[in-house]
């Protein structure tokens, strides 16, 4: 179904990282989340590359078929940021379209703030520019408790292993579980509860999930083996580390066109709140082309919603080449 996508591999600053790629053109570079890979945009390929744009998605470091450094501190947002020069750099271009979901967006929106020589326009879906401030970790304790998800994810090895015992019915459970009634709200496990135990299993797909989709994922990241969602989940060990980096660029803003999509039952509308939102893309992306909210659709944006997320980066890619 996809054969028109090519698959390669490079290496970036000594990682080597699995694309797929499909078009010629100028360079749009698609970044996914946890727990995706290079498959979450594979509605994505087709459309953008016949509108004349060289569409590449990488599986980012530590992710289904790409290397997965050891040490947790080898995924800082400033690691991921030299991942999106270098690949630039290796795949000869001057400069791309940066668009990433979920864990991509923070990665997309920093990659335009610190390297605007290289980002001419950059989207993000589901995560808006989180600027650093005080210990995002602190606050998630705060606000939701010590069985946030991002929280449960701090303890090396433990969700690893809940995540890895069967990979396929983990990615299953959390593609379909995390909203399962659609209401945005954030992601808490119970005490005494695993992480798993929030996520029941469905009982059936939704429509724009399948068992082929599952099967193609759920063979990427097998790779890996018991490390299978190590890599992804090593980037929530480095929240904390990122904000304190980060610092140094604090008041930076994104100069370059911008476009913001989320889905209006997204649960990351219930980490930030609509205020706070508007505040953010007001004051850090001065340039933004659109704010795009979809209706009836959750956090996996463009696996949910393909046609309309397509339609909203074509138009977008029109407003930055006329």
């Amino acid at each position: 179904m996809y054969e028109e996508i090519k698959h390669s591999e490079v290496e970036v600053n000594g990682v080597r990282l699995h694309i797929a790629e499909q078009g010629e053109g100028p360079l749009v570079l698609l970044l996914h989340g946890f727990p995706e890979s290079w498959y979450s945009w594979r509605h994505q390929f087709a459309p953008l590359a016949e509108a004349g744009y060289r569409v590449v998605a990488p599986d980012q470091r530590g992710y289904a078929r790409s290397e997965q450094p050891e040490q947790i501190d080898a995924y800082t947002l400033l690691h991921l940021l030299g991942d999106v020069a270098g690949l630039i750099n290796a795949l000869g271009a001057e400069q791309a379209v940066v668009i990433g979901h979920d864990w991509g967006a923070p990665v997309a929106w920093s990659a335009a703030a610190l390297r605007p020589d290289l980002v001419r326009g950059v989207a993000g879906l589901s995560v808006p520019p989180l600027p650093a401030g005080p210990s995002p970790l602190a606050a998630a304790r705060e606000n939701f408790g010590e069985g946030f998800y991002q929280i449960y994810f701090q303890e090396p090895g433990k969700a690893d292993a809940e995540l890895a015992a069967d990979v396929r019915a983990s990615l299953r459970r959390v593609l379909c579980g995390v909203q399962p009634d659609g209401k945005p709200r954030p992601w808490v496990v119970p005490e005494g509860k695993a992480l798993l135990d929030t996520l029941p299993e469905p009982e059936h797909l939704p429509d724009w999930l399948t068992e082929a989709d599952l099967d193609a994922m759920a063979a990427d990241y097998g790779l890996h083996g018991e490390r299978a969602f190590t890599g992804g989940l090593n980037w929530y060990r480095n929240i904390d580390r990122n904000n304190e980096l980060m610092q140094a660029f604090k008041g930076l803003r994104i100069e370059a066109p911008a476009l913001y999509v989320v889905g209006e039952q997204d649960l990351v509308n219930a980490m930030v709140p609509a205020p706070v939102l508007s505040y953010l893309l007001g004051e850090v992306t001065p340039n933004l082309y659109r704010h795009v909210r979809l209706p009836d659709t959750g956090h996996w944006t463009q696996q949910e919603r393909p046609a309309e997320v397509t339609e909203a980066l074509l138009d977008f890619l029109k407003h930055l080449d006329g």
